[in-house]
């Protein structure tokens, strides 16, 4: 059967509507169209997850979190707690790809090593019917849907800066051996400054205006040229073990370009040094020097205190802001002065949240601006990359209705 099965009807629907947008509120998201790209940010209330449609139909994951336990600071599960996170992720993946007869990923990329980002595993967390590993976030959605290609910083050996020895991360490092060994999924470190890791896969040629960007791991970043490199952080042979760079540090970071369209995802990435901390520990600003304005962006580490600084918001200066989290300190108030700031940088702004906690709307002011605060947002670029629109998807339940359309914003 044709990959491209439901072609048809999505134009057909998406016909005599300006730049293929067929959505309304109140209705079921429409299906992916070829030629457009679509960028969701999953709300599960229990940590990150993103599914990029690019123009051919590539598909990526990027992260797919569980955080086991939760307190008075978490909001709600999404949709509920009927089912863990990987498998929400999973059930909403499968809607958003059900223009394929055999939804499948392309690719998957873990951000960094933490368990909102790729599982958390605890005594009660199921195994898998391969017995070789346990169900949560990433390995949950890999166990029941195909990758052909994952990515980290950290494969094979895991051992920068120090060892990996976490539940979390042995689980995960199983599941990737097994997967590798019995379904011929593909494993790879990922690899600053190249744009050779991530690609189109089923019709390249016809969109040379879409690139994938590597821009920094482990602390390696992007110079803006070709595909050179420079380190942020020192050798560690030089440095205090109590200075050496944490996870959220090490965080990859990658800017995807589609005609005039540019989104940048930088993990968890640092970009203000605690008390004390060499200046180093900033690695947002080489990042954003490397990145340059963009359209869109997921704010680092869910918009914490030690996120989003000056410079880097600045120089990103985006229209559209997306924030995920789940989180009573997220985001904190002087990123959120920073995002809406006409001194940082002059122009309209719109911040989506999947999901924001009613203590942050309390303590951080101005919350009340956020363009949505709850749901799942999908940004839909149109065919060439010309513009862009942000669709809010009922996070509630399995409906995938539409409560809130913004744009169409011009791309820059």
């Amino acid at each position: 059967m044709n990959r491209f099965f439901l072609l048809g009807i999505a134009v057909a629907v998406a016909a005599g509507v300006s730049s293929g947008f067929a959505d309304e509120v109140g209705q079921e998201i429409a299906p992916w169209v070829p030629g457009t790209m679509e960028i969701h940010q999953i709300s599960t209330g229990r940590g990150n997850a993103g599914l990029y449609i690019f123009p051919d139909g590539t598909t990526l994951l990027v992260d797919a979190g569980e955080i086991a336990k939760k307190t008075a600071r978490h909001t709600p599960d999404r949709p509920d707690g009927t089912r863990p996170a990987g498998e929400w992720i999973t059930r909403y993946i499968r809607h958003a790809l059900r223009h394929e007869p055999d939804p499948a990923l392309d690719y998957a990329l873990l951000t960094h090593l933490h368990e909102d980002h790729m599982g958390e595993v605890v005594a009660d967390t199921p195994v898998s019917g391969t017995g070789a590993y346990r169900l949560s976030g990433i390995t949950e959605v890999g166990d029941k849907l195909r990758i052909g290609k994952i990515m980290d910083r950290g494969w094979p050996d895991y051992r920068y800066p120090a060892p990996q020895k976490g539940a979390f991360v042995t689980n995960y490092q199983a599941f990737v051996k097994w997967q590798v060994a019995n379904h011929a999924m593909a494993a790879e470190a990922f690899k600053p400054g190249r744009n050779d890791q991530v690609v189109l896969r089923h019709d390249a040629q016809k969109y040379p205006e879409f690139e994938f960007r590597n821009v920094g791991a482990n602390g390696e970043i992007w110079t803006g040229a070709g595909t050179a490199t420079q380190p942020c952080f020192p050798s560690l042979d030089q440095v205090p073990r109590a200075d050496w760079p944490d996870e959220n540090m090490c965080s990859i970071s990658f800017r995807i370009r589609y005609g005039k369209f540019d989104y940048f995802n930088g993990g968890d990435l640092r970009g203000i040094p605690y008390e004390g901390f060499p200046q180093w520990h900033d690695v947002e600003t080489p990042v954003a020097k490397a990145v340059g304005p963009v359209d869109a962006a997921i704010l680092n580490h869910h918009g914490y205190v030690d996120t989003q600084n000056e410079f880097f918001v600045a120089t990103l200066r985006p229209r559209v802001w997306v924030l995920s989290v789940w989180d009573a300190a997220h985001p904190t108030a002087r990123v959120w002065n920073r995002l809406q700031s006409q001194r940082v940088y002059p122009g309209p702004r719109d911040v989506f949240a999947t999901d924001a906690h009613e203590a942050a709307l309390i303590v951080t002011g101005g919350l009340n601006k956020l363009a949505s605060r709850h749901g799942h947002i999908v940004i839909r670029v149109a065919a060439g990359g010309g513009e862009y629109r942000v669709l809010i998807v009922d996070d509630s339940n399995e409906s995938h209705h539409i409560t809130k359309i913004c744009g169409p914003y011009p791309s820059k």
